[in-house]
């Protein structure tokens, strides 16, 4: 499990990761919110669960997928800091169940914003509306090009995206990742995803290392 704690940093996270929120905005969130600690591969999120608080991201990394009735997994996108969850912001303001699952990729901390602070935030602070309206536009242009991949594109295509988008969420050339942890992300197997990342070295495209890619185009 995660470690919820009260933090005297949080100002200062707030501060790092959500600079567009108005001093007074941050001062109410510091007041209120909570650190919680992620393991790597800890859920964040569950199918069916109902949600206290919507989480920010302030560190690390998060995937959302969609699971289907036998536990398989669909990669819809995913989070890094100064990000937000728009699914969780729905469901936690409406009060419904928990659609998808999330999980940490990596060592990860999420700031708690209570549900019962949701309606203050959206009408007595500009800078929080915008923010959930970008939120919301982002990710919705997010799912347009996971669509677009799996309607349009062939897989070899669809790993050259997910590589690069990967690439830009890290930060770095060399991404740590499995062929297994691709496959899973692109509802593939990893003998397919293996063939086609070994075409993509011959080509120069990227490096292949043990559980490390480095990406080259």
């Amino acid at each position: 499990m995660g470690i919820t704690i009260q933090h005297s940093g949080v100002k200062q996270l707030l501060e790092s990761h959500f600079g567009q929120f108005e001093p007074e905005l941050i001062s109410k969130l510091a007041e209120h919110c909570v650190i919680r600690d992620f393991e790597a591969d800890q859920q964040l999120m569950r199918p069916g669960q109902y949600f206290k608080s919507t989480m920010l991201i302030v560190e690390g990394g998060v995937k959302i997928y969609r699971e289907d009735q036998d536990g398989n997994e669909f990669f819809m996108y995913q989070l890094g800091a100064g990000d937000a969850c728009a699914l969780s912001m729905i469901c936690a303001t409406r009060k419904e169940q928990s659609q998808i699952s999330a999980k940490a990729i990596e060592p990860s901390k999420a700031l708690l914003v209570p549900i019962a602070l949701m309606d203050e935030l959206m009408t007595g602070y500009k800078t929080w509306y915008y923010f959930v309206l970008e939120t919301y536009r982002s990710r919705f242009e997010e799912l347009l090009e996971v669509v677009d991949n799996i309607a349009f594109k062939s897989m070899d295509e669809r790993i050259e995206f997910y590589l690069k988008n990967q690439r830009k969420l890290s930060h770095s050339d060399e991404l740590a990742l499995t062929h297994q942890q691709i496959a899973t992300d692109m509802n593939s197997s990893r003998e397919v995803v293996s063939r086609l990342l070994k075409k993509m070295e011959q080509r120069g495209m990227v490096r292949l290392g043990r559980n490390t890619i480095t990406v080259l185009f």
